[in-house]
């Protein structure tokens, strides 16, 4: 079914972000997804509602997983209802908060506790950090050629404040061993069929000691909502959202490196092929390493592909860029195809693992096509990519976007 302008408006108000369209924008022309996604996405896409949710684009049913439209961006941050879902499985119970309880133990631990979520809120210092959450597979859906997985526009992401308390003062009360290597985690999720792989996950000793790591209860200063990981998950800022582990009943402190899909040869990337400052070295092998830390990157919010601007008008373009965690330290746009460079205003600095807004001033002076792009670059020295860095798995893509507009008379 083709995507109607009423359906659009619709999901646009809804957001109540006051998403600004340049001319003649409107439709089909980017709620679904950039246009460049695999032939038949956009012509089949609908918004859809989960409970509890704004309408999002649905990816899959079983196991949900559903991207936020691009209008929500509009924001500082992404509202609860609208943050995407994503999912490896299909059971997803519904968590009593009352008798939930947080098991830790493992072969490096010397003690296994048990806390509840009471425990949690009244036992540790509460803290608060601001932080993108983003699939690893963010724009798979934009590789070409394409490759397997789900076919993600720009909208597997959402920035939000999390609260909870640091997983190195909750791992403190299993007083982990000199040999602690890793801290696995796990979920109450599950496969549909016992032959399925339970999503578990692990994070190196050093990254769960972090301070920044927290086990959060709290999203944008309300519970976590069901589909995001209802009553706890865990909050690992700066790297992409594998190791984001919803409903979170498990930790392993552990000795040896955690087996399983998920880890081997789940969320690998070629070794050496990414700018990584933070490798998880204990699950490495000759050829590749498993994902961490996010890349520098950029998104034009209030623009999709042949977009037209008026002569003579002026027009702010916007969008959001960040990192792993190191900072922004410029956002620059090219309004001729990359022949030059100015660079845009930065918006307000919520912490370094936060996305940040940017905006830019722009106006044509005669008719015809040109090509916007935007190219982000972090405190130390990392900026987007021209060429796709090519990977199996499709992750890490940050070549810098390129709007295609046609200015009018």
């Amino acid at each position: 079914m083709k995507p109607s302008r009423r359906i659009f408006l619709q999901s646009v108000a809804a957001t109540g972000a006051g998403l600004l369209l340049p001319h003649h924008l409107f439709a089909g022309d980017g709620v679904f997804g950039p246009s460049d996604l695999p032939e038949g996405f956009l012509d089949t896409a609908t918004l859809e509602n989960l409970p509890g949710k704004m309408p999002l684009i649905r990816k899959s049913f079983r196991p949900p997983n559903f991207e936020t439209p691009l209008s929500y961006f509009e924001q500082a941050f992404t509202p609860n209802n609208a943050f995407f879902v994503r999912y490896h499985v299909a059971d997803i119970p519904q968590v009593d908060a009352e008798s939930w309880r947080l098991m830790i133990t493992g072969d490096a631990a010397t003690k296994s506790i048990e806390l509840s979520l009471n425990d949690l809120k009244t036992q540790f210092e509460q803290v608060e950090i601001n932080a993108l959450c983003m699939c690893s597979g963010n724009r798979r859906g934009l590789f070409q050629p394409h490759v397997a997985g789900v076919q993600w526009g720009h909208g597997a992401m959402g920035n939000a404040r999390w609260k909870g308390v640091r997983l190195k003062d909750v791992l403190a009360r299993a007083e982990p061993q000199k040999s602690a290597l890793e801290v696995g985690m796990n979920g109450a999720d599950r496969a549909v069929i016992d032959a399925g792989p339970d999503y578990v996950k692990s994070i190196p000793i050093w990254k769960a000691l972090d301070e920044n790591t927290l086990i959060a209860f709290e999203m944008n200063g309300e519970p976590l909502p069901h589909w995001n990981g209802f009553p706890v998950r865990l909050v690992v800022p700066g790297w992409t959202a594998t190791y984001w582990m919803k409903h979170l009943t498990t930790l392993n402190i552990s000795s040896k490196p955690v087996e399983g899909f998920w880890m081997k040869p789940g969320y690998r990337i070629p070794k050496g092929k990414f700018p990584l400052v933070q490798n998880f070295t204990t699950q490495d092998t000759d050829t590749n390493t498993p994902i961490t830390e996010m890349v520098v990157n950029s998104l034009f919010t209030n623009l999709a592909d042949n977009v037209k601007f008026d002569v003579g008008a002026v027009t702010v373009v916007r969008g959001v860029a960040w990192d792993g965690g190191y900072g922004l330290a410029t956002v620059e746009v090219s309004a001729d195809n990359g022949e030059t460079w100015r660079r845009a205003q930065l918006g307000p600095d919520l912490g370094k693992f936060s996305w940040r807004q940017w905006n830019y001033q722009i106006q044509f002076d005669k008719p015809g096509k040109r090509v916007l792009i935007a190219r982000a670059t972090n405190r130390i020295g990392a900026t987007q990519t021209v060429e796709l860095i090519a990977n199996p798995a499709g992750y890490h893509h940050n070549v810098v976007q390129r709007i295609n507009v046609e200015v009018v008379s």
